[in-house]
C-alpha cells in the first residue's frame, strides 16, 4: 500500500492528490456543471455522493442509483475519474457496474465491522482504489480493522481519509481534527496514503483553506474537498462547500514543504527536546508516587478516591497557569485529565490491595 499504487494515470504524484466535487449529486445539470468547472481548473478526480447517510430521517439521502449515470457522463465528457461513497454490498455492485473509478467508505460505515466486511466481500477479486474514512469516534484500532478487512479482500490500492472525530462539545470544528490519531496511523502504516477532508473537519467553508494547509504541513498525501457551483443552494452540507473558483485559489495558495531537506541543523534542538521529555517522565513518575501515598492515606482513613472539588480546582487553576504561559487551555486540560485518570487508577490499585 503506497501512494504510487493509488495514483490514477494522469494524476501528478508530485502534488497533493485532490478529489473534489459536491457533497451530493443533486441533479444531472448540477453534477455536470460542477465537473466541467473543476476539470477546467485541473482537477482530475471528481467526487459526488449518490447515497447519503443522514443523522436523522427526513433529510436528503441522495438520488441513489440514478446519480451513477450522471457520474458516467462526467467521465465521458470531461475525462475525469469519478468517485463515490458505498455503504452496502448493493452499492458496491452498482458502482462497479457503472464504471466508478474509486470508492470510499464513510465514517458511519467504518464504525461497523459487519458493514465493512460486507463491502470487503463484495470487492473480492476487484482491482479498484478504496479510501477508508476514520470512524466517527476516535478509535484507531477500529480504523485499522477496517483497513485490514479491505486488504483481506485482495484490494491493494488502499488509502484513508481523515475527516475528524465527532464530539458532543462542538465549538470551532464540526469534527475535532485530533491530528495525533492519523499521525499514529502513519507511524504504524508508513506506506499508507492519507487524505484529509477539511470540509467535514471544519464544517465551515472558511476553515477549508487553513485545514488543508495543516494537512500539507503534516505531509498528508492528498485532499478530498467538497465543491459546489452554488454552495448556498446545496441540498446537503452547503455551509462547508466551496465553489470551484475558491477551490482553485485555495490549492494555489498551498505551501508544500520539502520533505527531502536535511535535518542536521535540528540536532541540537532535538537533543534539548529529548532532555525535556526525560525530565517530564521523571516528574510524572514522582507525581504518581505521591498519588499512591495519597491513596494509602485515603484507604487508612476510609476516604473515597474521587475528590471532585479538588479535581475541579486543579483543572481551573492549572489551565489559567497554562494560558499565562502561552499554552492552549484545551491542551492543558487534556493533559491534566489524562494525568488525573492515571492517578485515580494508581489509587484504586492501593485501595484493592489486601
Amino acid at each position: 500500500m503506497n501512494l504510487e499504487s493509488i495514483v490514477l494515470p494522469g494524476v501528478d504524484p508530485s502534488r497533493p492528490i485532490v478529489i473534489a466535487g459536491p457533497c451530493s449529486a443533486e441533479t444531472e445539470e448540477q453534477v455536470l456543471n460542477t465537473a466541467r468547472e473543476l476539470a477546467a481548473r485541473g482537477i482530475r478526480i471528481f467526487r459526488a455522493g449518490v447515497w447519503k447517510p443522514r443523522t436523522k430521517p427526513g433529510g436528503f439521502e441522495g438520488v441513489g442509483s440514478a446519480g451513477l449515470a450522471w457520474l458516467k457522463r462526467v467521465k465521458e465528457e470531461t475525462g475525469m475519474y469519478v468517485a463515490t461513497e458505498v455503504a452496502t454490498k448493493e452499492h458496491v455492485e452498482e458502482a462497479l457496474n457503472a464504471g466508478i473509478d474509486m470508492l470510499w467508505i464513510g465514517a458511519r460505515t467504518t464504525v461497523n465491522p459487519f458493514a465493512v466486511q460486507e463491502i470487503a466481500d463484495a470487492l473480492t477479486g476487484v482491482d479498484i482504489p478504496v479510501l477508508i474514512k476514520n470512524p466517527v469516534n476516535p478509535d484507531l484500532e477500529l480504523w485499522i480493522g477496517a483497513i485490514e478487512r479491505i486488504y483481506g479482500a485482495g484490494i491493494r490500492k488502499i488509502g484513508v481519509i481523515h475527516r475528524g472525530f465527532s464530539s458532543y462539545d462542538k465549538k470551532m470544528y464540526r469534527n475535532l481534527p485530533l491530528w495525533h490519531i492519523p499521525i499514529e496511523l502513519r507511524r504504524r502504516m508508513p506506506e499508507l496514503p492519507i487524505f484529509c477532508d477539511p470540509s467535514h473537519i471544519g464544517g465551515k467553508r472558511e476553515l477549508v483553506a487553513p485545514l488543508s494547509q495543516q494537512a500539507m504541513d503534516l505531509s498528508f498525501d492528498g485532499l478530498i474537498i467538497e465543491s459546489h457551483t452554488a454552495p448556498e443552494e446545496a441540498w446537503s452540507d452547503g455551509g462547508q462547500q466551496i465553489t470551484p473558483e475558491v477551490l482553485d485559489f485555495v490549492l494555489n495558495m498551498l505551501v508544500i514543504r520539502d520533505v527531502h531537506q536535511t535535518t542536521e541543523s535540528l540536532t541540537e534542538l532535538r537533543r534539548q527536546i529529548d532532555q525535556i521529555d526525560e525530565q517530564l517522565l521523571e516528574l510524572l513518575a514522582k507525581r504518581m508516587r505521591i498519588s499512591r501515598e495519597i491513596g494509602v492515606y485515603k484507604k487508612e482513613h476510609n476516604m473515597p478516591i474521587l475528590q471532585s472539588p479538588r479535581y475541579n480546582e486543579i483543572l481551573e487553576k492549572r489551565s489559567e497557569m497554562g494560558a499565562a504561559m502561552d499554552l492552549s487551555t484545551l491542551f492543558v486540560k487534556e493533559i491534566l485529565q489524562e494525568i488525573h485518570e492515571e492517578s485515580v487508577r494508581q489509587q484504586m490499585i492501593i485501595m484493592n490491595q489486601q
